[in-house]
């Protein structure tokens, strides 16, 4: 099976890309390489020392023999995605290439902008390319768990049944988004969902939870194969952040009463789901969504966990409780259902004091790349914000 990655040389993208190829699919990646552009725009390079695409995937076909194609290109360029669908022929599509820091969309006018125009726009333009020329072809998008907000009931897969005024309908579970990213998510959603009704194309939204984590089977093969992992205010995401602040010495940044939560899994099992939704596509004319990850935690929760570890290793470990740069509930209710990938096979790596300590071990590695300076959020979503 032809397997295209758009969005490869990302941080969910490399994994995946290389553990399908590693499993036997035929993969291409395509990327317009711009969150390398965002790196030096903020400032800030990933912990871990990133190659060259074209370099990264040499250095897998030296080490198994596997070729993977490149296109380098915007998928806002439809004429650029269109010629690329057209050699690649894929018969799955999995998207992640999205601007996908909510922070990042939260600097300003020009970054929601940017962050809207890059993800809607390009979705859209992978919508009608597949209509023309690929109306078969499987589309696994990546949404996020973020669509839902932090809503006072239970959180569904993607639907909820409604009985209203004595009637019954089931409907899309409604979407509380917050921040112009997640924003942006919901749009796509509602982008996919109509062109599976009108047009029949089929397609799977994966809505993420937070990803931790750096290590898969295929990245771990060799340094130049070796996966992001960012640890600033924009991009960085809560686990990954605590560890490499707690490898430094750098307090454990909890944003407010750190009673915020979310949905986590590990980057191993983003790659297993992403094959699972792959081997069992949806039928023509369906929307289906799947709630991808595999426990649920609070921030307060996820620091106090590196501090036991980071303390078990000689690390000396503190947490301070910020000043909350974002508009959002610290303290709710949340209850997600996420048993659809588990009824079709996933066998979930639960976070545990070993991965922890692989985590820690990883920071210390590389700690010397560690900019202080893009610790801190520098990026608020308050009304006196600059944009």
């Amino acid at each position: 099976m032809k397997v295209l990655v758009i969005g490869g040389d990302g941080y969910c993208g490399w994994a995946t890309a290389l553990y399908l190829s590693n499993r036997g699919y035929e993969v291409g990646i395509l990327d317009s390489l711009v969150r390398r552009h965002w790196d030096n725009e903020l400032g800030v390079q990933t912990l871990t020392p990133i190659a060259p695409i074209q370099q990264r995937i040499q250095r897998w076909k030296d080490l198994t023999g596997k070729s993977i194609d490149l296109f380098v290109g915007d998928i806002t360029n439809y004429d650029f995605l269109q010629k690329a669908l057209q050699q690649f022929e894929p018969n799955a599509i999995v998207h992640f290439g999205e601007q996908r820091s909510a922070p990042f969309s939260m600097i300003d006018r020009e970054h929601a902008v940017l962050t809207q125009v890059n993800n809607v726009v390009g979705t859209l333009n992978l919508l009608y390319a597949m209509k023309a020329d690929f109306p078969d072809c499987h589309l696994v998008k990546l949404g996020t768990m973020g669509e839902y907000g932090t809503p006072n009931i239970d959180i569904e897969e993607g639907y909820i049944t409604i009985e209203h005024n004595g009637r019954k309908d089931t409907l899309p579970y409604p979407k509380q988004p917050g921040s112009m990213y997640h924003l942006s998510k919901v749009h796509d959603s509602h982008n996919i969902h109509f062109a599976c009704r009108i047009w029949g194309l089929r397609a799977t939204d994966l809505n993420q939870g937070v990803v931790y984590g750096v290590l898969t089977e295929e990245t771990g093969m060799d340094e130049l194969l070796i996966n992001r992992l960012d640890y600033d205010g924009v991009f960085g995401t809560a686990l990954n952040r605590f560890c490499i602040q707690a490898a430094i010495g750098h307090p454990l940044t909890v944003y407010g009463k750190g009673g915020q939560t979310r949905g986590f899994l590990d980057i191993r099992d983003t790659v297993r789901c992403i094959e699972i939704a792959i081997a069992n596509p949806a039928e023509s004319g369906e929307f289906r969504v799947f709630n991808q990850f595999t426990e649920q935690f609070s921030v307060g929760d996820l620091a106090l966990m590196v501090k036991k570890a980071g303390n078990a290793m000689g690390l000396n470990v503190e947490i301070n409780n910020l000043d909350n740069p974002r508009i959002e509930k610290e303290e709710h209710y949340f209850n997600a259902k996420n048993t659809k990938l588990l009824d079709l096979g996933l066998h979930p790596h639960y976070l545990s004091d070993s991965l922890l300590d692989s985590l820690l071990n990883f920071a210390i590695k590389y700690q010397n790349r560690v900019d202080k300076y893009q610790i801190l959020p520098k990026v608020t979503w308050h009304r006196n914000n600059k944009g």
